[in-house]
């Protein structure tokens, strides 16, 4: 679990059970569980409707879902609620308005109504206020970064995905973008590689980094591409 969660990039997260049951070593975060929600409705689509459940009935027993969001906005169709003693009130809940799917993590709410209540209000206000933006498509080249020793001298970069983003309302004209190499890049490239970093600002405030990756495989030079690169690197070193 621990493993899946490092992949997924879950970097404040410790599991130490399946259960979730409160352990001292066990803990998570708001962004990490959006991130996991992300996930299994990514990866996983075949089961995603059973979070939109209301009611499941197994051996004879109706077991209702605890969910309230179910009830209360028919463009609510998941995802999880949570209580423990020491994590109190919890709710991981998505929706989906047009093309648009928003999640919202509430931790730590006093009772299920109010988890519920919080959790609506979070979703309202980013539909409202909040638009979604595409600033870079899959596997469009951002930028040309220097390779060394490889048979190309120079390597596509961007995402592997659509770079898709939920900002502020009319704030997409306001982004900066700043594109950083991981240098020296040495062959062997694979595709997929993170070879950089794109930071955002918006009004001049952080936004957010994300790494770029290669675009394609960059093999090793043959004997003289290497040894000549190796010169090259080596005075640029004084």
């Amino acid at each position: 679990m621990n493993r899946e969660a490092q992949r997924l990039g879950m970097k404040n997260t410790n599991f130490t059970n399946s259960t979730g049951l409160p352990d001292p070593q066990l803990y998570t975060s708001a962004g990490d569980l959006a991130i996991l929600a992300a996930a299994i409705i990514r990866d996983f689509p075949e089961y995603y409707n059973l979070y939109s459940l209301k009611e499941f009935t197994y051996n004879g027993i109706k077991q209702p879902n605890r969910n309230r969001l179910l009830y209360m906005d028919p463009t609510v169709d998941g995802m999880k609620t949570g209580h423990t003693s020491s994590a109190g009130y919890c709710l991981v809940s998505t929706a989906q308005r047009g093309e648009r799917r928003l999640i919202s993590v509430v931790l730590g709410a006093a009772s299920d109504t109010v988890r519920a209540q919080e959790s609506l209000k979070l979703l309202n206000f980013g539909f409202q206020f909040y638009e979604t933006v595409k600033l870079y498509a899959a596997d469009q080249a951002l930028s040309q970064f220097r390779v060394w020793k490889g048979k190309l001298n120079e390597l596509p970069v961007g995402f592997t995905s659509d770079f898709v983003m939920s900002l502020p309302k009319e704030s997409a004209d306001k982004i900066q973008v700043t594109l950083e190499s991981r240098q020296p890049l040495v062959a062997p490239i694979e595709k997929g590689q993170p070879v950089g970093t794109l930071s955002l600002t918006v009004d001049g405030k952080p936004f957010g980094q994300y790494p770029v990756v290669a675009l394609q495989d960059v093999p090793v030079a043959g004997f003289f591409g290497r040894l000549w690169d190796a010169i090259v690197m080596f005075f640029k070193s004084l």
